[in-house]
């Protein structure tokens, strides 16, 4: 077997490590002040775009004494509430006026702040990094308000069933290593950690030596390095005492762990001890992890999900970022199938231990392996991040190459050995979070590079069309195939059809089965996927260059001759009402469907594209083959190709496959909705009580469908109402600590839609945050936004554009829906000048005309 992959390796395999000889050619410079400031500079200039990170060699496992406080979670927190040089709200204030995104996340080992923005402003950037991360002043005041806020956000992390689980797996698999504890901080800790501890922390670990800067983008590496010397290269170098990790005992038993809640699906995770990156078995237990569970077509997807039907969900992977690790198993099924599901995942890992992996299997994970690292290095943020986990985490910043060099010389024997060594049964870890109506059937089982073209647009003779934009700056390749949909097309009481008919299209067809199609593309590391919204609905094929035949194959397939198998309708229709009863254990996601239905009332925009659970549930594998008749035709048949092609070659094969859609003279039309004009539905102010320990309050009022004349007002709005440095979350987060989020959001539909503001909240203070929310919605409309503000959203708001549109995928999605619509394929060319031209009066207006009392749905979900 070792030389069937050897073999396979001389050709497509060899060739997939090629592909990346590029990106380890792209020069990086790397600096050491004389600080200790670790400085990692790297120029690409595809885009005027620069990602700035600062990462801080500091995570909650560094904490020492304060072990399970969260402290550099809340120093995280802390660092843009000001500085010696600026107040808190200038720091996100000039990020948002310079068009940037900022923001931070805090691991076990590592705290990042970074900034996404123009390249022309990078300096701006690196000032204000500079200044936050080493000369933050941590105000009393502040301090106060931040602690009460992250308390609501670990309320929260108690209400999301997932946040639970994963901290039951960490918690039960390591007993003395400081991963057990969570980030966050347990509450009771947190809560006694006084400003003293957070100074004295912040003092001690963000200090020069501690530090690394990481700058990609369109950026002079030779003028960056003195302008992090001018901000950073001051500050002294002081002592940087190690802190002890404790190491983790060897686990020599199995352990357990089953927990029976308020939750309507289960959850189960089964994990191994493994070491860390630097070890030599962690490239192939990354290989492993492909191959067990990656992808539709991997091991335990097909024999699990598929064959064995006791599954919804399940995937597998290797997270082992420091000296230790854990390989997991995690899956979701009905509650009485946990016991079989993990049983036959055990009968799976023996079977496999005992008879081995073919080459195939190993080539096809080393394919998605080589395909992860391509789509890494999309944008410039995602650039930058694969740099700063090189430095700090790895520690070389040649460890790409490395990996890889490893991965060349892996075998299925290699594979076999390391399943065999680590995922035995005496080091398993089970854990799972169950509904409590099951903790007696659980008893009984017990005992039984230059910015892309413009597209080019043409219409077929049947009505479809083709949109075509060769990008060659990266070896990826993207086909999406878009059609008009959703549940104004859906049948009454059998919503949430469009959804199941794009997740249908990517199973069986005449040609192949759905294990057949998963393997077909993702063997050569592709993916093949649907997707479905309020208005549209299709399926999206990624894959590098050479494989553009068989994603086309695929496509084509699936929308010529799909199967509507009863088996695998019966198995993705149970796996979409399971994804509907998971969404019903978010308490912001359920009281945001709450509140959908609410204002919507009899409207089909009253759900969303997953449907109800009695509309899926009504649902036969005939209605979606009606639906798909109707929705494929040629009139309403978009096809987007972006990326790595050579149009004289791939579209006379594109034509050829659109020519064979069925003809229709039109598109189908929008049918007529009740009540589009008379909305909200129900109005007046509501209350629903769950028991949850976060309360949600909502607002909701009518908004603008996708053509209206105001819709980019809308845009202004509610990026006026929302982010880091809006009025309405200085006032509700910052000023008064009321809430850990707040913020306004839209359902936007072909003829209505919905402008809503909503807030997670400590119960008792619903009404401080609606007061708030009124009092910023009253301002507006006395057109009392200043100049300023309104310039910031627009800056904002074009930079965000311009990020969002870095990738093939995105760019394909946005023409796609473009020209679905009825507006000109490159209109996002036209995005700046229209948001431009929104005014401070023209924001008073929207807000008078829609945003008022009269017509609005107000909803507070507390305990």
């Amino acid at each position: 077997m070792p030389q069937l992959f050897s073999m396979a390796k001389s050709h497509s395999v060899t060739a997939d490590f090629r592909l990346l000889d590029a990106f380890w050619r792209e020069p990086v410079e790397r600096t050491v002040l004389a600080n200790g400031v670790t400085l990692i500079v790297k120029r690409d200039a595809s885009a005027a775009l620069a990602s700035v990170q600062v990462w801080v060699k500091t995570g909650s496992v560094h904490e020492s004494a304060h072990l399970g406080a969260g402290l550099s979670h809340f120093l995280e927190h802390m660092l843009f509430k000001g500085t010696e040089r600026r107040a808190g709200r200038e720091i996100s204030a000039t990020v948002q006026a310079h068009g940037g995104y900022i923001n931070a996340y805090t691991t076990f080992d590592r705290t990042v702040y970074y900034i996404d923005l123009p390249s022309e402003h990078t300096g701006v950037a690196v000032d204000l990094l500079a200044d936050a991360v080493l000369h933050s002043t941590l105000p009393a005041e502040e301090v106060v308000k931040e602690k009460d806020v992250i308390l609501r956000e670990i309320a929260m992390t108690r209400d999301d069933p997932d946040n639970r689980l994963w901290e039951t797996v960490f918690a039960t698999a390591f007993r003395e290593h400081p991963y057990r504890q969570p980030i966050i901080g347990h509450r009771d800790v947190f809560s006694a950690v006084a400003r003293e501890d957070l100074v004295a922390y912040y003092r001690s670990r963000y200090v020069p030596n501690n530090l690394v800067v990481v700058v990609v983008g369109d950026v002079d590496p030779a003028a960056i390095r003195p302008l992090v010397e001018e901000h950073f290269g001051r500050a002294p170098r002081v002592r940087l005492a190690p802190v002890l990790v404790p190491a983790e005992p060897a686990q020599l038993a199995p352990r357990s762990e089953h927990r029976f809640e308020e939750v309507e699906l289960t959850r189960a995770v089964l994990s191994w001890p493994i070491p860390g990156l630097a070890h030599e078995d962690a490239p192939l237990l990354d290989l492993l992890a492909m191959v067990l569970g990656s992808g539709d077509s991997s091991v335990l997807w097909q024999e699990i999900r598929e064959q064995a039907g006791l599954v919804h969900s399940i995937d597998a992977s290797a997270w082992n970022p420091g000296t230790t690790g854990l390989f997991c198993v995690s899956f979701t099924c009905d509650a009485a199938k946990r016991e079989a599901a993990e049983a036959a995942v055990r009968r799976t890992l023996q079977r496999c231990a005992t008879r081995g992996f073919t080459a195939g299997q190993l080539a096809k994970a080393v394919r998605q392996l080589v395909v992860s690292e391509i789509n890494s290095r999309k944008t410039m943020s995602g650039q930058a991040s694969r740099l700063g986990v090189a430095e700090v985490v790895v520690g070389d910043l040649d460890h790409s190459r490395t990996f890889f060099a490893q991965l060349s010389r892996a075998t299925p024997a290699g594979v076999r050995r390391v399943l065999q060594r680590y995922l035995s049964p005496e080091r398993l870890t089970s854990v799972s979070l169950n509904p409590a109506a099951a903790a007696t059937q659980a008893a009984r089982a017990a005992t039984a590079s230059a910015a892309p073209a413009d597209f080019t647009v043409e219409r077929l003779p049947n009505g479809a069309r083709l949109l075509l934009q060769p990008d060659r700056r990266l070896p990826n390749l993207h086909l999406r195939l878009l059609m008009q949909g959703g549940p104004l097309f859906e049948p009454a009481g059998k919503r949430g059809a469009t959804a199941l008919l794009a997740t249908m299209l990517t199973k069986d067809t005449r040609t192949r089965s759905a294990a057949g199609v998963a393997q077909f593309i993702e063997e050569v590391g592709g993916s093949f996927f649907p997707f479905s919204g309020n208005n549209s609905l299709g399926l999206a094929a990624e894959v590098l260059p050479p494989d553009v035949d068989r994603a086309l194959a695929v496509i084509a397939d699936a929308a010529l001759k799909p199967a509507f198998k009863a088996a695998t309708f019966a198995q993705e229709r149970d796996a979409q009402v399971a994804g509907l009863r998971q969404d019903d254990d978010d308490v912001v996601t359920l009281a945001r469907k709450r509140l959908r239905a609410k204002f919507f009332g009899p409207h089909p925009l009253a759900l969303d594209a997953q449907g109800d659970l009695a509309g899926v549930g009504a649902l036969t594998a005939a209605d979606l083959a009606a639906l798909h008749r109707r929705l494929c035709v040629g009139a309403n048949v978009v096809l987007a190709v972006v990326g790595d092609f050579d149009p004289r070659q791939l579209a006379p094969k594109l034509r050829r496959f659109l020519a064979r859609i069925p003809t229709r003279t039109d598109a189908p039309a929008v049918p007529a909705a009740p009540a589009a004009k008379s909305l909200p539905a129900e109005r007046g102010d509501f209350v629903e009580r769950l028991p949850r320990e976060q309360a949600v309050v909502l607002q909701g009022f009518p908004g603008p469908a996708v053509n209206d004349p105001d819709f980019y007002v809308s845009e202004v709005v509610d990026e006026l109402f929302s982010g880091m440095a809006s009025r309405l979350f200085e006032r509700v987060r910052e000023d008064k600590g009321l809430a850990y989020f707040v913020r306004s959001g839209r359902v936007v539909g072909l003829d209505t839609g919905m402008f809503y503001f909503i807030s997670g909240t400590q119960p008792g203070r619903e009404g401080e945050v609606l007061a708030e929310i009124d009092a910023e919605i009253a301002r507006v409309q006395a057109g009392k936004v200043e100049a300023a503000e309104l310039t910031r959203c627009q800056t904002r708001l074009k930079a965000a554009r311009r990020q969002s549109l870095q990738t093939n995928s995105a760019r394909a999605m946005q023409a796609g829906l473009n020209v679905l619509q009825g507006q000109p394929v490159n209109d996002w060319r036209n995005y700046d000048a229209r948001v431009d031209a929104v005014t401070i009066a023209d924001l008073a207006a929207f807000a008078s005309r829609r945003l008022t009392r009269q017509q609005r749905t107000q909803l507070v979900v507390r305990p």
